[in-house]
């Protein structure tokens, strides 16, 4: 089945992020991970990378541990929850995570165990102006959009004054 039609592909933002991508794929491949689907150019215009999949990943691998910023999923295999919170946790990075389940105990559970700026459950990618965006370590500094990122804008000083006789 060809992906490309049946998804609405957006392109990167120049050749420097497409060339970056590429060369995430291409690692991926060296580094022993197994490519389903995608991991070529759309078209001859734009910057456009298909929807890429990959399987048979090892945590040490680079499309595991950095952040690609491109239509590349890398699919990991798990035995248990707490597995899943440790490799989840176990990077730089924490700007977003995704948690999929029917089961919303285990999705409260994940939510408050991994250290992520932003956790969707059963979604991805849904922002709302109202609530704040950004990342835990290595992601991003701050936040954006709701109240919090009006601290953004803002410095904070404390005065105190203590009153002198004769003054």
């Amino acid at each position: 089945m060809d992906l490309n039609q049946h998804v609405n592909l957006v392109p990167l933002v120049d050749k420097l992020q497409f060339d970056r991508v590429m060369g995430y794929i291409e690692k991926g491949k060296k580094e022993g991970a197994t490519l389903e689907t995608g991991g070529v150019q759309v078209g001859t215009e734009g910057y456009f990378v298909g929807p890429t999949l990959f399987t048979g990943i090892k945590d040490n691998m680079t499309i595991a541990t950095e952040e690609i910023f491109g239509p590349v999923v890398c699919a990991l295999k798990f035995k248990t929850e707490e597995e899943v919170i440790a490799r989840a946790n176990d990077t730089q990075y924490g700007l977003g995570a995704a948690v999929h389940t029917k089961d919303i105990r285990l999705a409260s559970r994940m939510v408050n165990s991994i250290e992520s700026g932003t956790v969707w459950v059963n979604c991805y990618n849904v922002f709302m102006d109202q609530l704040p965006f950004g990342g835990y370590k290595q992601s991003g500094i701050g936040r954006e959009l709701g109240e919090y990122a009006l601290r953004e804008y803002t410095q904070i000083k404390t005065v105190i004054s203590c009153i002198i006789d004769g003054m």
